[in-house]
């Protein structure tokens, strides 16, 4: 007798652990609720990201993108996005309205990790802002003003197992590694020259 496509679901947190191993220490140390120098270098070169919201209908995410930097990091706790032309359905605004609460994830092409932000998001409509990221004369037509909650980069295995880039152990030229990251936020408890030697051979071995 087969058993019911049920009695395999994880529906407890206690369940869900046990499938997984402890945490790592890195892995809590790169979060941190502000805009860290190295983070901003990250924002500073993206020209991509995937904006996710939550309205009465349920999730939806959003690609943004433009030229590297397009999202401007306004200050250590604020980002600013200016709502380029699109399909006009404005789902990403609308859910806005109803909730807040906004993820943004950032991709630079070339490298594998990717940073995520947390945070909370209202439209504006302020002419000095959007006359700030006019291109060509034309204006955005509001701009999302981001307040950050939490900001992490995430490990290059997703990246890899896609092969997304050709080139994903190619670093784009000026910005930190993973290891000068983790060090400074954890104010050197991870030593971040052992981190990126070790990292390439640790995610080999953990793609699966």
């Amino acid at each position: 007798m087969s058993s019911s496509p049920t009695s395999h679901l994880i529906t407890t947190s206690e369940q869900l652990q046990a499938l997984f191993d402890a945490v790592g220490a890195a892995s809590i140390k790169k979060e941190v609720p502000y805009i860290h120098p190295h983070y901003q270098a990250m924002i500073v070169a993206s020209p991509f990201a995937v904006l996710a919201t939550r309205g009465p209908d349920g999730l939806d995410a959003s690609p943004r993108g433009d030229a590297p930097g397009f999202i401007v990091v306004e200050d250590e706790k604020t980002l600013l996005l200016p709502e380029r032309r699109g399909n006009n359905r404005v789902d990403s605004l609308r859910n806005i309205l109803f909730d807040p609460q906004v993820a943004l994830l950032f991709l630079i092409p070339g490298v594998g990790e990717t940073l995520r932000v947390n945070g909370k998001a209202s439209i504006s409509v302020e002419p000095a802002l959007l006359d700030r990221f006019a291109v060509d004369g034309k204006a955005p037509k509001c701009v999302l003003r981001i307040a950050v909650d939490t900001v992490y980069f995430q490990c290059a295995r997703a990246i890899i197992r896609s092969h997304l880039w050709q080139s994903a152990g190619e670093k784009t030229p000026g910005l930190p590694s993973p290891g000068t990251i983790l060090a400074a936020l954890s104010n050197a408890e991870v030593d971040g020259d052992k981190y990126d030697r070790e990292l390439p051979a640790r995610q080999r071995a953990t793609l699966y």
